[in-house]
């Protein structure tokens, strides 16, 4: 499928129906690990630009016989899109590897079978096929406590992130590090990697406050920030003050990231030839994951929803009882390279759905932005204006910026979006120069 219909999600993809493939590699070998005294890895070769199917880290861990984990006790966190090439889960790969003594499971938000709905407890529970005690990260705590930990010497860490950072498993894997490397007796974290399904060249949006650190924003960086989770994982361990860890603990902590094989940052998920697993209940094609990092700021607060019963998670916008015409008319031209289609479904809700027609042209935050500024235009009374303590906090937490958010409670509709961004492109640019050196691939 091309890059148009990865963009576009059909009608029949936004039901389900059928699921996409896509992204691509860079680098054949093992990548370097992260050890102790050597906190900052090497910058590896670049290569030509892949063609073919990628290799996922755990189908490359797989190809080196899992040489690594032997003769080891060995813990895994993951989800629902833990799995290979072929769809088998992860938890049953390394089950059943020779050798391995895989010993006990970790699940994040959603649970390890990803059913859970955002933001509900998980519990922990046993692994019916496996029979192993699955300890839940989003139930009584979000960070392994050292009575989980106990016996392991070694974390695999298997996630498919959607390359957005309110997405909750990246903020799960700071949590995993920090508590795998405090330990009287550090275990080895071994983080098998991805692909960002929105490639890696696309970094925009609002950039992170560090006073606003939570676990719907763990780094400071922009809202898509165009890393793989291995990437991620990489400059986190090798960047003092990313970890919340004094400098000695994070010294004393191993890192390795398996790579993925044929992938470029170009590549989009469209590109990679894999097919794509549900990483939560409303991300379930990988055109969702790019409607997350359009339209999920501009969501929070105001007048804008997305989705209906269900259908087209965060591509197809309503406001109100608004009719399609006059959302096209207020928005259509505000971003170059995206087009909104009017829409009307089943039940009557008229809305538009969110087509990227120009991919180079086009910057994924910026509709969220303008969202905001047109809910304050629709309602002089300013929705940021009347927000509660809870819901004012909750937009910082995701957007980033309180300075912002002050902004647009006191300016309503004139607020300066062309200024903020210049200055988050500006981020962007400075962020991309921070995190080159741990980039795995061209």
């Amino acid at each position: 499928m091309d890059r148009r219909a990865f963009v576009r999600h059909s009608a029949l993809a936004s039901l389900g129906a059928a699921f996409l493939a896509g992204c691509a590699s860079g680098g054949g070998g093992t990548g370097a690990p992260v050890a102790p005294g050597n906190p900052v890895p090497p910058t590896p070769t670049p290569t030509p630009a892949p063609t073919g199917r990628t290799v996922l880290g755990i189908d490359h861990f797989a190809e080196q016989g899992f040489g690594a984990l032997k003769g080891l006790r060995c813990g895994l966190v993951t989800h629902r899109a833990g799995r290979d090439g072929t769809g088998q889960r992860t938890v049953d790969v390394l089950a059943r590897a020779p050798g391995v003594r895989l010993t006990k499971l970790f699940g994040p938000e959603h649970g390890i079978d990803g059913t859970a709905a955002a933001e509900i407890v998980v519990k922990n529970a046993k692994d019916a096929r496996t029979g192993l005690p699955i300890y839940s990260l989003y139930g009584a705590t979000r960070r392994p406590t050292p009575e989980m930990l106990e016996g392991l010497d070694v974390m695999v860490v298997d996630f498919q992130d959607i390359g957005s950072r309110s997405y909750t498993y990246i903020s799960c894997l700071r949590l995993v590090l920090e508590a795998c490397f405090s330990m009287p007796r550090p275990i080895r974290v071994i983080v098998l990697d991805r692909p960002n399904p929105l490639g890696g060249e696309k970094v925009d949006g609002p950039f992170l406050d560090r006073k606003w650190r939570s676990y719907v924003g763990s780094y400071e960086m922009p809202y898509v920030h165009g890393l793989t989770i291995g990437e991620i994982a990489r400059w986190a361990v090798a960047t003092p003050g990313v970890l919340e860890l004094d400098e000695a603990t994070r010294r004393r902590g191993s890192l390795e990231v398996i790579p993925l094989r044929n992938w470029s940052r170009a590549r989009t998920w469209d590109q990679t030839g894999l097919t794509w697993v549900p990483t939560s209940p409303f991300i379930a094609t990988p055109q969702a994951a790019l409607g997350y990092a359009m339209t999920g700021l501009g969501c929070q607060l105001g007048e804008f929803t997305h989705g209906s019963a269900g259908q087209l998670p965060f591509r197809f916008l309503k406001a109100g009882k608004r009719k399609s015409a006059e959302i096209v008319a207020a928005l259509g031209s505000a971003v170059p390279g995206l087009t909104l289609e009017p829409r009307t479904l089943a039940d009557g809700t008229q809305g538009v759905y969110t087509t990227v027609s120009d991919w180079a042209r086009f910057k994924p935050c910026a509709i969220s932005l303008h969202m905001m500024r047109q809910s304050c235009v629709w309602d002089p009374s300013n929705p940021f204006a009347r927000a509660t303590g809870t819901q004012r906090d909750l937009f910082i937490k995701h957007t980033g910026s309180e300075a912002f958010f002050e902004e647009l409670r006191t300016r309503g509709a004139r607020v300066d979006l062309p200024r903020w961004m210049a200055r988050w492109d500006a981020d962007a640019a400075a962020f991309r120069a921070r995190t080159a050196p741990f980039r795995l691939y061209a």
